[in-house]
């Protein structure tokens, strides 16, 4: 059955704590307005934003710790980033530079709006992309997330990865129960200098 694509958006919606334990806290408040997370340097969400405000205790979706974050990332050879923008100012743009630079990935863009983003090939949909990326890191509004995660399920994704401020618990449950492992408003890029170090590869003497 064929998929329709998903238009490409950066954006954000609801956020999470820095705790890396994997535990469900209390309560049940979410933010629910849209924030705008437009730091194309580090992907970071403004000081100012009420999702950077939320505490741990306001989210019910347990966490992956650090250690199944790490192996996320070491286990990983291809990522595809939904939502990719071709405007250097989008966070995505800075994230898939990121990650291209690294030199551990494949990555992978996925606008069906653009034909080319950061020198490769863009594609419309994760269907067509040349092989099943392992990290399927999402750039899109939380109400957008499910889509996405049917599509990942499809085509045997290993893991889903919500961009920061992108929370969506149903979502993430879904994709669980098909066995995919599910990491929700972390910035990848920032999670891989954190974890492994910022292993991009530098630039040629000139």
């Amino acid at each position: 059955m064929t998929q329709s694509p998903v238009p490409a958006r950066d954006s954000a919606v609801p956020a999470q704590s820095t705790d890396p334990a994997r535990s469900t806290p209390a309560g049940n408040a979410r933010a629910s307005t849209p924030v705008d997370t437009r730091d194309a340097a580090n992907c970071g969400l403004p000081a100012d934003s009420p999702l950077a405000k939320l505490l741990a205790d306001q989210r019910t979706w347990p966490e992956p710790g650090d250690d199944t974050v790490r192996r996320i990332l070491r286990g990983a050879s291809s990522i595809a980033i939904v939502g990719a923008s071709p405007r250097p100012d989008r966070p995505s743009h800075g994230v898939g530079a990121y990650l291209q630079g690294t030199g551990a990935y494949r990555v992978y863009f996925v606008n069906p709006r653009a034909d080319v983003i950061l020198g490769e090939k863009a594609y419309p949909d994760l269907a067509s992309l040349p092989e099943v990326p392992d990290i399927v890191d999402v750039f899109r509004r939380a109400d957008d997330v499910p889509p996405v995660v049917d599509e990942a399920i499809a085509v045997g994704a290993s893991t889903v990865w919500l961009q920061l401020g992108v929370w969506n618990e149903a979502a993430a449950e879904t994709a669980e129960a098909a066995g995919l492992t599910v990491v929700m408003d972390r910035c990848i890029k920032i999670e891989h200098a954190r974890l492994l170090g910022d292993t991009r590869e530098a630039p040629e003497a000139g």
